[in-house]
Parts: structure tokens; sequence; C-alpha cells
């Protein structure tokens, strides 16, 4: 088991990462983001990390 001592602290997901992943779901699915899909969460970490 690795140890937590060299772990780097959690990247805050940026509103430019969640475009990219946003964007690229959507032209895999049809231009449609799946309600549940790490695309659709990360676009609702950002809306709720810039209130």
């Amino acid at each position: 088991m690795a140890s937590k001592a060299n772990a780097k602290p959690p990247t805050p997901m940026t509103p430019q990462a969640a475009q990219r992943i946003q964007s690229s779901t959507a032209k895999t699915n049809g231009g449609n983001v799946p309600k549940g899909s790490f695309a659709a969460r990360a676009t609702s970490s950002v809306a709720k990390n810039n209130k």
C-alpha cells in the first residue's frame, strides 16, 4: 500500500477542463452529455466551486 505522506493535494476542476471533458463526451454521444456521466459531474463541480 502506498504511503499518503507523498500524496499530492487534489487539484480543483477548472472551467476549461470541464469544458474539454464535456465537449469530448458530447462528440462521442451525438451531441448529448448523459446525465450522471463524468462530464456532467465535472460541470456540476465547477458550478459549485464558483459560487
